[in-house]
């Protein structure tokens, strides 16, 4: 009996024989295995096929180029990718993932504070993400960075919770789809359920993360007022990218309410020679007593300059 890795049985059938013809039964068997699956995974590669996101081989080749780069904590290296992204898209307008991780590249931009306008840059972001869901609605891909997009940037909550579940309901070995799942859990205000998501994350994505992973789960654990375990996680976070701006404004928050004042200072030092910008204007935490928490410990660190 042989099972697709999606469990309906393919084959199924019943050979009577002695051991002394133990060799004519494979061959028999062999060619009646081949005879009848055969047909099946040809009609699969072809569904496959019909459901490429691209038909164009040289955008596809572009989109690979891209990835590496796409989440990149460096200005550089994130043009580089929007370069690759946009030669892509103008190949075939309508290749979902490549407008999904464009609309995404447009969120980096906002993110690190490298917009040059930044109502433009979400609205590019924005539509991008809802061009790349008309395209390829059922890419799980597409799903989880549209949602993170749409969630980030103030659009309805409940739609991005269910496009990233839909994301996980089609690959529930989805690792990046557990990731985004539990940043915009964090946005609505249940880390609990995001510290469940990151180890989803964590547990099928043993090599391969994001860069700020650590970051999201500290955030995690600081709305959870696990303050020790919070300020470790942001803490290493810092120790493999030690520019990353946001990550300081929560570790500073976190020492001041655990009445480490002079090093919430010194953190605060840190970021400003980063940005100048100690309190940031877009919060994507929706929860009103999670961002009292983080503005009020922030603002407890920066003193009176904040």
């Amino acid at each position: 009996m042989i099972y697709s890795v999606t469990c309906p049985q393919l084959w199924a059938d019943r050979f009577d024989g002695s051991l002394e013809d133990v060799f004519e039964l494979q061959d028999t068997v062999a060619v009646s295995v081949a005879g009848v699956i055969e047909p099946t995974l040809q009609a699969a590669e072809i569904r496959r096929s019909s459901e490429r996101p691209t038909s164009d081989l040289t955008a596809y080749d572009l989109y690979l180029r891209a990835l590496p780069h796409v989440t990149a904590p460096e200005r550089d290296r994130l043009a580089h990718a929007f370069d690759l992204l946009r030669r892509a898209i103008e190949r075939d307008p309508h290749y979902g993932p490549a407008l999904a991780q464009t609309a995404y590249y447009h969120y980096q931009l906002d993110l690190h504070g490298w917009a040059d306008n930044r109502q433009q840059n979400r609205c590019k972001s924005i539509n991008l993400a809802r061009q790349a869901l008309r395209c390829a609605p059922d890419d799980p891909e597409v799903l989880a960075h549209a949602a993170h997009v749409l969630g980030y940037f103030d659009e309805d909550l409940d739609a991005a919770i269910a496009l990233v579940d839909r994301a996980l309901v089609l690959n529930p070995s989805y690792a990046n789809g557990w990731y985004w799942s539990g940043v915009v859990r964090n946005w609505v205000g249940r880390p609990d359920l995001a510290l469940e998501h990151f180890a989803t994350f964590l547990r099928l994505s043993p090599r391969e993360r994001f860069p700020f992973y650590l970051t999201a789960i500290g955030i995690a654990l600081f709305f959870d007022r696990r303050f020790d375990e919070a300020a470790a996680k942001l803490r290493e976070s810092l120790e493999r990218f030690p520019n990353h701006a946001a990550t300081y404004r929560v570790l500073a928050s976190c020492y001041a309410h655990m009445g480490r004042l002079d090093e919430a200072r010194e953190v605060i030092e840190q970021l400003r020679t980063i940005t100048p910008v100690v309190v940031p204007s877009r919060l994507p935490w929706r929860n009103p007593s999670h961002r009292e928490l983080f503005l009020s410990g922030l603002r407890l660190a920066a003193g009176e300059a904040a």
